[in-house]
């Protein structure tokens, strides 16, 4: 694994001349200092937190070209855009779109060291002469960008992510950088198992967003849900999203949104790809003020003056709703996250979380119903989040319904019986890891059977709960 010394001082002043950037983040020092002392790393960064930021500093740092895995072209080609304007001719893309001709006359540059960076998707690794090329290359740097694609617990699983572990080892083993923007501890797991990741960094930054509005409203009946919906829309800041669970369901609501008035199309994955990129367009260039979406309309999505995100229903887990909303406020202003919740909308995902192989059904239940918790919740919602991601923070945020609604108190200091992210083991489940606790609740992350809450009194009665 290659390395590279460089003080803090030489990262911030490199991030100052080459980016643009005044002050890092927290974590991204941190990331880059753990790439340069040749430690694999894990950075879990939220949307819009500047995540390429720590692979352009540390590859302008090691010797050697670095390669960025990306699984989509379009997301490929704004990252070389990005990195030409702040560093021309060091980028350059590698897919489909490449020819021949381009494509030899890429691997000579990074050869000759004319180049530092290579963005390409997993399925490039694949072919053997480009596997070839860019061994002899002797890249220094493997960045495994939107990594949760390597987990079929994450919500974007890709099967062409499976084989990057044993390219990072035919590639000479370079050091790993994997960067994603949602990963609750299994997915997280998960990640540097299959990379082979040696003792990795995880570094978890930047999940509150504290311009950001959560909200969710409640319904009883259906008409009455999709009316608020339209209504809200119509009447919200815009651009904006909404999420949505079917392809057919994302046309209706976008004609019902025209009717209203509102410049709306519908975006899902039965679109054409020309079509899909003919609506992202419109989309950034605020042509269409809002996107009516199933998940298809996400990765590479970065648009800063998002006003809102809104979920016709619940998203199948608490880590793809986050990365979702995410989408919203990246410009720092004011953004509303609302879900618009009837609980028999839950059959629809019960529906797609059924169809798992058996092994994970139970698993991806569990996710869905903490999804579920999140939208009956009277607590802080910004706590109930970032608790599940495993980032600290005191009630109330002063920033959702509930905080608004006067219903959180600060916490108190009642004893816990084991500290957030604690290993501990029950007698049926097995091993376990302690998420988040709800007044007399506690919330584990079971290996066998996903998440459940205890009651602490019973937890501490019948010692249903044992350190690990």
């Amino acid at each position: 694994m290659a390395s590279a010394k460089a003080s803090a001082k030489d990262i911030k002043q490199l991030a100052r001349e080459t980016l643009g950037i005044e002050k890092l983040r927290p974590g991204q020092l941190q990331a880059v200092e753990a790439v340069l002392g040749g430690r694999d790393t894990l950075a879990v960064m939220s949307t819009g937190y500047g995540k390429s930021a720590i692979y352009q500093l540390s590859g302008e740092l090691l010797d050697g070209p670095t390669i960025v895995v990306s699984p989509l072209i379009a997301l490929q080609r704004d990252q070389v855009e990005a990195m030409e304007e702040a560093t021309p001719g060091e980028a350059a893309e590698l897919n489909s779109t490449v020819s021949e001709t381009k494509r030899r006359e890429l691997m000579e540059s990074l050869r000759r060291g004319e180049r530092e960076f290579v963005l390409l998707a997993p399925e490039q690794l694949a072919k053997e002469e480009v596997l070839e090329e860019l061994r002899e290359a002797k890249p220094s740097l493997l960045v495994v960008d939107e990594a949760h694609c390597i987990s079929e617990w994450g919500h974007d699983f890709r099967p062409d992510y499976l084989r990057l572990g044993a390219f990072a080892a035919e590639l000479g083993n370079p050091t790993l950088l994997a960067l994603t923007a949602t990963a609750s501890p299994p997915v997280r797991r998960e990640i540097a198992e299959r990379l082979g990741m040696e003792d990795p960094a995880v570094i978890v930054r930047g999940f509150d967003r504290p311009n950001l509005h959560l909200e969710v409203r409640r319904f009883t009946e259906e008409h009455g849900k999709e009316r608020a919906l339209v209504e809200a829309v119509r009447e919200a800041a815009k651009p904006g999203i909404v999420y949505i669970a079917t392809r057919q369901a994302s046309e209706d609501l976008a004609e019902a949104l025209r009717d209203a008035g509102v410049a709306a199309e519908a975006y899902h994955a039965g679109l054409g790809a020309k079509r899909r990129g003919e609506l992202q367009d419109a989309f950034m260039d605020d042509a269409i003020v809002t996107m009516v979406a199933t998940t298809a309309f996400g990765m590479g999505i970065d648009k800063p003056n998002v006003r809102f995100v809104f979920h016709a229903g619940l998203s199948d887990a608490v880590d793809s709703y986050y990365q979702e909303v995410g989408r919203a406020g990246r410009d720092g202003e004011p953004a509303r996250a609302c879900v618009f919740y009837r609980p028999e909308d839950q059959a629809i995902r019960r529906f797609f979380a059924g169809r798992t192989p058996e092994e994970r059904e139970e698993f991806e239940k569990s996710r869905l119903e903490m999804m579920r918790s999140y939208a009956e919740y009277t607590g802080c919602r910004r706590d109930f989040v970032l608790s599940y991601f495993g980032e600290e923070h005191e009630p109330p945020c002063g920033n959702c319904d509930n905080c608004d609604a006067g219903l959180v108190e600060p916490e108190d200091d009642a004893e816990r019986p084991f500290e957030i992210g604690a290993t501990v083991t029950h007698s049926e489940w097995g091993p376990g890891e302690v998420q988040r606790y709800d007044d007399d609740r506690v919330t584990v992350l079971f290996e066998s059977v996903g998440y459940r809450t205890l009651a602490l009194d019973l937890v501490e009665e019948k010692h249903l709960l044992e350190p690990a």
